[in-house]
């Protein structure tokens, strides 16, 4: 289930219900407190967040508590920030309840861009300038690994492209997009814990923005956003 971006209210009505009939919520660090505030007191509330460098459960744990959970009989709630098929493992847990012969259902997110999007007035797409959107995670499976640079830089000629989870990846990005082609004037921003309250908004170019953010008292998690919408907003 994907319990959105940060602000309560985004959750959607079957998402609440949900975690009305709940026994068990299993719950990332991700998902913000009012949504928490939210689990009736009887509905028992288990943490299993995983955060850059901080993993308090290994994965495997995690889809073999899923499993174990449900073979007692439980009604168990996968708790996601944002959207449960976006950068959250979705595929490694349904597979492992597959082959459990567990049935299930997944419940739809807002997920952090469309979130940030729409709290910040940035257009993930704008018809003059961004026909598209990328949706690109900062940390790959192998931590070696790097996406493609070149046909991303050539991509932010007409999109927009976003980061999830790159606060501390934020000078690498901005090198290697520049090494790439990328013009040093091309717009940005960092919006950190989108769609909370202690939202932040940094907008800046590709050869500020990492100045920027460092002085500016950043907590994480944050989205970086690339292109030409982002001045769309100003």
């Amino acid at each position: 289930m994907g319990a959105g971006p940060g602000d309560a209210e985004l959750l959607t009505l079957k998402a609440y219900r949900l975690l009305q009939e709940a026994d068990v919520v299993l719950f990332d660090w991700l998902v913000d407190e009012s949504v928490l505030a939210l689990i009736p007191r009887q509905v028992n509330k288990e943490f299993v967040g995983k955060r850059s460098g901080k993993h308090s459960m290994p994965q495997h744990e995690i889809t073999q508590r899923m499993v174990y959970l449900a073979q007692q009989g439980k009604c168990v709630v996968r708790l996601k920030g944002g959207d449960p098929a976006v950068f959250a493992r979705t595929v490694e847990e349904t597979d492992a309840l597959t082959a459990a012969n567990i049935p299930f259902a997944i419940v739809p997110g807002i997920t952090t861009a469309s979130g940030a999007s729409a709290y910040t007035g940035i257009p993930l797409t704008e018809r003059e300038c961004a026909q598209g959107v990328r949706l690109i995670t900062a940390h790959q499976k192998n931590a070696d690994a790097e996406p493609n640079w070149s046909l991303i830089a050539h991509s932010l000629q007409n999109e927009t492209v976003v980061f999830y989870m790159g606060l501390k990846k934020l000078p690498m990005i901005c090198n290697a997009l520049q090494a790439h082609g990328v013009p040093l004037t091309l717009p940005c921003a960092v919006v950190d814990r989108a769609c909370c309250p202690e939202q932040k908004l940094i907008t800046g170019t590709v050869s500020s923005i990492p100045d920027q953010a460092l002085h500016a008292d950043l907590q994480g998690p944050a989205l970086l956003i690339f292109g030409h919408g982002v001045w769309k907003k100003q």
